[in-house]
């Protein structure tokens, strides 16, 4: 499990600020906690983090020496300033049930037979206790073809013991369609006026 280093952040100096030294803001929160935390988060660390983790995954945080295990519950990125602006984590207590989700991970794009892949759902929500939690799903494309689709209910995840999903089963997750490259001639048409 990763570890993430971050401070308890004052209130009194301004987010914008924190961010211009190198900081990204963030809180925490739980169960067992008065209110939330407000934390500062060095963005070396940040980002270090999030090359392996994402919404969903498990880690351990330790502010100022104290280690409590968590959950990455939002990242805030400003993709115009390519920068993480705000992480928020939830603390996890054994035996209570929190909600999160798993992303969703395609394999093996390249064994697709034919079509075209549609991700349609990025990431499945569901509700499970801190030692049944998924951080991903895989879906392996192998032999797929223009037609198939797969549904939350197929994945494992939808049948898998101590979660309960929150997303319907009956959702589309990944759809392979045809191939359409010709232009029907009406649009050829308008191009050419416009």
């Amino acid at each position: 499990m990763n570890t993430l280093s971050a401070e308890k952040r004052d209130m009194q100096i301004k987010a914008k600020k924190l961010r211009r030294e190198g900081f990204v803001t963030g809180n925490v929160f739980g169960k067992n906690m008065e209110g939330s935390m407000p934390l500062k988060i060095e963005k070396k660390e940040a980002e270090r983090i999030l090359r392996t983790c994402n919404k969903g995954s498990q880690l351990k945080l330790t502010v100022d020496g104290e280690t409590m295990p968590v959950l990455l519950k939002e990242i805030d990125y400003n993709p115009m300033k390519h920068e993480i602006v705000e992480m928020d984590f939830q603390a996890l207590v054994k035996g209570e049930k929190v909600h999160s989700v798993a992303e969703v991970v395609l394999l093996n794009h390249d064994k697709v037979k034919s079509g075209v892949v549609e991700l349609l759902l990025e990431e499945i929500s569901y509700e499970a206790l801190p030692e049944d939690l998924v951080e991903k799903v895989e879906i392996d494309l192998t032999g797929k073809q223009a037609g198939d689709t797969i549904r939350v209910a197929d994945l494992p995840i939808a049948t898998t013991e101590g979660i309960h999903l929150k997303t319907n089963p009956e959702e589309t997750v990944v759809q392979v369609t045809e191939v359409h490259n010709e232009v029907p001639e009406d649009e050829e048409t308008e191009t050419e006026e416009e």
